[in-house]
């Protein structure tokens, strides 16, 4: 698909996650109807800035530890969003230039975008697939024209799963990308909870489900864990994303958010 063709499936009358979450991170890839979307929910929620920071900075330490301590060198990222610092592709190859990193989106802004992700180092590999979540199958299908099926493979669900709000099907979804995986792979997962903020973010949530972007659920830890049912959760476990492994050179101790997020490996 062209950049032209994509760009006209943009809907700028409508806020889209993706575009108010980059909006959140200082990025210049949103519309006003976003902006005011992301203005809002920030009148009603003022934390949901650090919320947004939190669950990006948990991205980029664990994908640093799997590929660095875990020893992974293929990453699924499913539903990316737009480019922005420290994408993935670039965490990880950092750490080993010959990382192979899938990312998947639905998003035709992300697309226009994709040359942007699709940089990498001459060792490894930056690809980019459009897909639907809803669609694990084809995910996993249209992912091994880069990935060896039958190498470890780290799949990264940084913030997205909220989008699926009934959660049985959204377990399901997870497990469906997770079971055909060989043993030694991970799963990094991270999304937004209530336990800190209230009715704040709940009632901030609520509006913005209510104006036309794609609703999307805040769960609890308890219904979070259960996404890595069957999985070796890597020390600290589910924690508040702030709280997953910080970096050492902070003087200040991390203040936990509501976003929860664990890394789990598959026996």
């Amino acid at each position: 698909m062209t950049d032209d063709a994509a760009m006209d499936r943009i809907d700028t009358s409508v806020p889209h996650s993706a575009r108010i979450w980059n909006y959140w991170l200082g990025g210049k890839d949103n519309y006003p109807v976003d902006r005011a979307a992301g203005d809002q929910y920030r009148e009603t929620f003022p934390g949901v800035v650090d919320v947004a920071r939190a669950s990006r900075l948990f991205l980029t330490r664990s994908v640093r530890y799997l590929a660095a301590e875990a020893g992974i060198r293929q990453f699924l990222d499913v539903g990316t969003g737009l480019p922005t610092v420290d994408n993935t592709h670039e965490v990880a190859q950092r750490v080993a230039p010959d990382a192979r990193v899938v990312y998947v989106d639905n998003d035709p802004l992300v697309l226009v975008h994709a040359r942007a992700l699709l940089t990498s180092t001459r060792e490894g590999v930056t690809d980019y697939v459009e897909a639907d979540l809803h669609d694990p199958a084809h995910i996993l299908k249209v992912a091994e024209r880069t990935l060896d099926p039958g190498r470890p493979v780290a799949l990264i669900l940084s913030g997205i799963m909220g989008h699926v709000p009934d959660g049985d099907e959204a377990r399901s979804i997870v497990r469906a990308l997770l079971e055909p995986l060989p043993s030694g792979s991970y799963l990094s997962l991270n999304d937004g909870t209530s336990v800190f903020a209230g009715d704040a973010i709940e009632d901030a949530q609520e509006d913005y489900n209510e104006g036309g972007a794609v609703p999307y659920q805040l769960r609890s830890p308890e219904e979070i864990r259960r996404f890595f049912e069957g999985l070796e959760l890597v020390e600290p476990g589910l924690v508040s994303c702030p709280l997953w492994r910080p970096e050492s050179t902070t003087l200040e101790t991390p203040e936990p958010v509501d976003a929860f997020g664990a890394v789990g490996r598959k026996p």
